[in-house]
């Protein structure tokens, strides 16, 4: 910008800017710049993570691709343990932890995209649930986000039913393909008798209280 310099009455100066010249340097740096269109998309902020945690049905992972919105989003694990992604179509991701999910779509990207960023956030853990069922006063599901014994479920389940028989609760679990179970006597345990029956529960475990 210009400054014209004018004497109006008795002496006074008035000073006129005239626009169309450029701002000195100091001045320009205080304007904000526009964003342009391909602005990095931001990663979602992630729920911590239980130790061991791997990507399992029903997570929510938020994808992102650094100045890709297009790529980017937020993605439910299916039942068979896929994502669905732009472009990459079908992504194997139950099984995995974030960063080897995160190697597994930037590779998949090299084909679409040269040397592509990407970040990979847990946004929702809904795969790692213990069932209980039975007598107890809330059967149902019941989030793993911490380590959580039998005796500890059955709390969250609200204790036990006045008819439910506390000696013959059991443990069902998949373990390589296969159902195992597992007996736990609340009576002992609530006493502090054979305390080794009151094992941590692993993601899919159902606790039968007949």
């Amino acid at each position: 910008m210009k400054k014209q310099l004018q004497i109006i009455g008795s002496g006074v100066l008035m000073v006129t800017v005239v626009a169309g010249s450029s701002l000195p340097a100091a001045a320009r740096a205080q304007v904000p710049q526009a964003t342009p269109n391909s602005a990095p998309a931001a990663a979602a902020a992630g729920v911590p993570l239980p130790a061991g945690y791997v990507i399992g049905p029903e997570d929510v992972l938020n994808v992102v691709f650094w100045r890709n919105q297009e790529m980017s989003g937020d993605f439910v694990v299916r039942p068979d343990g896929q994502i669905s992604m732009p472009l990459l179509n079908d992504v194997a991701a139950a099984g995995l932890t974030p960063e080897q999910l995160r190697e597994v779509v930037t590779k998949a990207a090299t084909k679409f995209l040269e040397d592509p960023s990407v970040t990979v956030v847990v946004k929702a853990i809904n795969s790692r649930k213990a069932h209980i069922t039975g007598m107890v006063q809330k059967p149902g599901p019941y989030p793993l986000m911490a380590p959580t014994t039998v005796l500890q479920l059955i709390a969250m389940a609200g204790g036990l039913h006045e008819f439910a028989d506390a000696k013959k609760i059991l443990i069902v679990r998949n373990e390589n393909g296969k159902q195992v179970a597992f007996n736990f006597n609340y009576k002992d345990v609530s006493q502090g008798k054979n305390l080794k029956q009151n094992i941590e529960l692993k993601p899919g475990d159902v606790v039968i209280v007949p």
